[in-house]
C-alpha cells in the first residue's frame, strides 16, 4: 500500500475528492435504508449527503484550476493508515444508534487523518493543503452536529430511540428468549431422566446433546415459519429463526456439558448449578427487556424449571 509520503499534491487533492464522494454515497445509503422506520434521521442523512456533495464540487473546482480536467483515481483503501468506514450493510443491522455513531466517526476520522498527514508533510504547499482539508473536515463535523440538532430535536430522537428498542426486543430478544427458555427448561427432563436411569455421564451427555440440537432445529424452523414479520414488525424470519435456534441449543447444551465429567454425582451437581444460572439469566432478561418484576420472573421461571427437573428425575428413577 502507498503512504502519504508517496502522494503528490495533485494526488492528495484527488484523494480528498474521492473521500467526499464515498462519504456522500454512504450518507445517501443510510438515508435510503432508514427512510421507512426513521424518516427524521433519513432526512438528516440526506442533508449530510448534500453537504458532502457541495464540498466535493468545491474541491473539483480547485483541482481543475490547478491541475486540469483529469482526476486520477486515488482511494483511501490504497493508502496505508487511512481510516476505513464500515460498509453500510454491516452498520444498518446494528440499529439507529450505530448508524449515528458511524456518521460521527467518519467525520472525525477524516479530520484527524488530514491533520496527521499535514504533520508528516515536508513540502510547505502540501502541508498547507492538508491543513485546509483538515479544517474542512472539522467544519463538516460541526455541520453534521447542527443538522442533527435541526432534524432530531429531543422528542424526535426519543421517539426514534424508543422505536429502535422495540424493534430490537421484537426481532432479537423475544425469539432469543423463547429459544433460551425452551432449551433450558424442556431439555431438563430428558437429560436428567437419562442420567438417573443409567447413572452414566456419557449416556446423559449424548441424550442432552441430541435433545439440544433437535430442539434447536425444531424451534428455529418454527420461529421462522410462524411469521414473515411484515405486519407484526418482528423482522426477517431467517434472522429470528437463527437467533431462536441458536439460543435453544445454547440453553440445552449448558446443563449437558457437565456430563462430560466422568463421575456421575459430580456431573449431576455441576449440572444443577448450571440450571440455576440458566434460570437466573432467563429471569433477568424478562426483567431487563420485558418489564417483568424481577421477583415475579424468578418465581415463574424457577417453578417451571423445578417441575420439569423433578419430572425428569422421577421418570429416570422409575
Amino acid at each position: 500500500m502507498r503512504t502519504f509520503h508517496d502522494l503528490t499534491e495533485r494526488e492528495i487533492l484527488a484523494l480528498a475528492i474521492s473521500n467526499e464522494e464515498e462519504d456522500g454515497r454512504t450518507y445517501s445509503d443510510f438515508a435510503e435504508n432508514l427512510r421507512d422506520n426513521y424518516p427524521d434521521s433519513a432526512r438528516m442523512f440526506v442533508d449530510m449527503a448534500s453537504e458532502e456533495g457541495g464540498h466535493r464540487r468545491a474541491l473539483i473546482d480547485l483541482y481543475m484550476k490547478r491541475f486540469g480536467d483529469h482526476i486520477p483515481q486515488v482511494r483511501r483503501g490504497d493508502i496505508k493508515g487511512a481510516p476505513m468506514p464500515l460498509p453500510v450493510w454491516r452498520v444498518i443491522p446494528r440499529g439507529i444508534d450505530a448508524v449515528r455513531r458511524q456518521a460521527r466517526k467518519m467525520e472525525a476520522d477524516a479530520s484527524r487523518f488530514y491533520l496527521q498527514a499535514a504533520a508528516r508533510a515536508n513540502d510547505p504547499s502540501v502541508r498547507r493543503l492538508l491543513g485546509d482539508l483538515a479544517e474542512a473536515e472539522a467544519a463538516h463535523l460541526q455541520t453534521a452536529g447542527r443538522i442533527e440538532d435541526k432534524r432530531l430535536p429531543g422528542d424526535v430522537r426519543e421517539r426514534e430511540d424508543d422505536d429502535a428498542r422495540k424493534r430490537f426486543v421484537l426481532q432479537i430478544i423475544q425469539p432469543g428468549l423463547v429459544g433460551l427458555m425452551d432449551g433450558s427448561v424442556s431439555t431438563l427432563a430428558p437429560v436428567f431422566a437419562a442420567a438417573f436411569a443409567t447413572h452414566n455421564s456419557h449416556n446423559a451427555f449424548l441424550v442432552g446433546l441430541a435433545a439440544s440440537v433437535g430442539a434447536g432445529i425444531s424451534m428455529g424452523f418454527a420461529e421462522a415459519l410462524a411469521d414473515d414479520g411484515k405486519l407484526s414488525g418482528r423482522g426477517a424470519p431467517l434472522l429470528r429463526g437463527l437467533v431462536c435456534g441458536l439460543m435453544t441449543v445454547a440453553g440445552g447444551i449448558g446443563h449437558t456439558l457437565p456430563y462430560l465429567i466422568r463421575y456421575f454425582w459430580s456431573a449431576t451437581i455441576a449440572a444443577g448449578f448450571v440450571v440455576a444460572i440458566e434460570l437466573a439469566i432467563i429471569a433477568w432478561i424478562q426483567f431487563r427487556f420485558m418489564d417483568t418484576p424481577i421477583f415475579s420472573a424468578a418465581a415463574k421461571v424457577g417453578l417451571g424449571g423445578a417441575l420439569v427437573l423433578a419430572a425428569g428425575i422421577l421418570i429416570g428413577n422409575g
